[in-house]
């Protein structure tokens, strides 16, 4: 099933939204949060990108889940 998130964030503390490879970004904090919640690797798309240290307000993104959540 296919999962909405609509998300607001203070962007001060990360390097953008997407994930990069020495830099802490608000994709990978999610999708540690999302992998650690449903117990296995989860990865979510966001609806666009940020710079570092931009802030967000309803930023929409979407993950998919193995398994229907309630």
């Amino acid at each position: 099933m296919r999962y909405f998130l609509d998300i607001s964030y203070q962007g001060s503390t990360y390097h953008g939204w997407q994930i990069q490879k020495n830099a802490i970004s608000v994709q990978e904090v999610i999708n540690e949060g999302l992998s650690t919640i449903l117990r296995y690797k989860t990865e979510c798309l966001g609806s666009g990108r940020t710079d570092t240290g931009v802030h967000a307000i309803q930023q929409m993104a979407h993950f998919d889940s193995q398994d229907k959540l309630d």
